[in-house]
């Protein structure tokens, strides 16, 4: 059988086998919620509710602020060496949440107090106009925020959010793919992929080597006290957010805003990595906040990066400084000729294309522009050799 025919019936019969279990998962899970409500009810055991603030963004002037308000489940921070099982229950823990709609929640930034409602996903997201705007020139500004009800039993009081700031140092923005870019996630081998991103947690996840060099130093700028702002951008469930935070916190990669997507509880919506539509509303979304603003949009040759980065770098003419793209697909020829006929016009309109299979190449580039230090360019280089 021809190598592509095998590809297709390989991929049909993978899409048969998630849709099958997708559908038993969803008929268990609706069992199980009716059980625990009737459960709960008849007990009068009600679940204490949680804001998840996400990481924000804006200016002394407006910040773009995101979060949920959920059933507190009990998720527990795990081991390296934690067992397969109790990983497994944390991720089901993650996806059975129950969201609160229908909630007011009180944002307070700088002594200003504004509030927003949560929609029938216990998602809020809010633009807020400050009066006066911010002083000072920190990098995070700190957000609290806390909920008023005698409807649900709270865990807690207040709970404490951050947003990013772009000042007048700030030199450009960063875009990054999350799975094959910054860590291992194997997503171009479905079985793998299923191990690392669903069966793992925050400690069993690892970075390429040099990453958190390199990313702290775009942060940093070639002053090293530019700020700028790094957005990171996956396909995984917003269920998932305090694992990709909890990941960039213990391998030391600069945190910022975690874009990700509402997607149910079900076997082939966790196995579904479209990229296109979901990344290009972040995407844009961030492009269009600040349009003075040049970005550098990172990710890799495993899925569809180069696509979507390219159509960006033509709908935003001049914005985009360059499209680096991590090589984690050395033997595929075909794959590699096409990106390179997609990136080559590109030139033309002042965006570069740089292939890496070391984090160190694109530092080595990076440096060379006048993006990051030498010094920092030689830090990601020593990380790099000695892994």
């Amino acid at each position: 059988m021809p190598r592509l025919e095998l590809r297709l019936a390989i991929g049909s019969a993978m899409s048969d086998w998630a849709k099958r279990i997708s559908d038993l998962m969803g008929a268990v899970n609706a069992q199980w919620d009716t059980l625990k409500y009737h459960v709960n009810k008849a007990l009068g055991i009600q679940e204490p509710v949680q804001i998840m603030p996400y990481l924000g963004y804006g200016t002394c002037e407006t910040l773009h602020l995101k979060g949920r308000v959920l059933t507190d489940e009990g998720i527990k921070l795990r081991e390296e060496d934690d067992s397969l099982w109790k990983n497994l229950v944390n991720m089901y823990r993650r996806f059975e949440t129950d969201e609160i709609p229908d909630i007011q929640v009180y944002i307070t930034v700088a002594g200003q107090e504004y509030h927003t409602v949560t929609d029938q996903e216990g998602f809020f997201e809010t633009d807020i106009n400050l009066q006066p705007a911010l002083e000072g020139d920190r990098l995070w500004q700190p957000v609290k925020l806390r909920i008023l009800t005698d409807k649900y039993p709270l865990a807690s009081e207040q709970e404490e959010g951050e947003a990013i700031l772009i000042s007048d140092r700030t030199q450009f923005g960063v875009i990054s793919d999350i799975d094959d870019t910054i860590m291992h996630t194997a997503a171009t081998d479905l079985l793998r992929m299923i191990r690392i991103a669903y069966l793992g947690n925050e400690r069993t996840r690892r970075p390429f080597p040099g990453v958190a060099e390199f990313y702290q130093a775009l942060q940093d700028g070639a002053t090293g006290n530019e700020g700028n702002p790094i957005f990171y951008i996956s396909s995984s469930a917003w269920n998932m957010y305090d694992l990709f935070v909890k990941f960039l916190v213990f391998n030391g990669v600069p945190k910022g805003p975690i874009l990700l997507r509402d997607i149910e509880l079900a076997f082939d919506n966790l196995l579904s990595f479209e990229h296109e539509l979901h990344k290009r509303e972040h995407i844009d979304s961030i492009l269009n906040r600040f349009p003075e603003l040049p970005f550098i949009l990172i990710g890799d040759t495993g899925q569809k990066d180069a696509e979507i980065y390219s159509q960006v770098a033509y709908d935003f003419p001049g914005r985009i400084k360059v499209i680096y793209l991590r090589n984690v697909t050395p033997g595929d020829e075909l794959r590699l000729q096409t990106i390179e006929n997609m990136m080559k016009p590109l030139h033309r309109q002042g965006t570069v294309y740089q292939l890496f299979p070391h984090t160190a190449i694109a530092a080595q580039h990076a440096a060379a522009q006048g993006w990051i230090s030498s010094h920092a360019k030689e830090h990601v280089r020593n990380k790099t050799q000695n892994c």
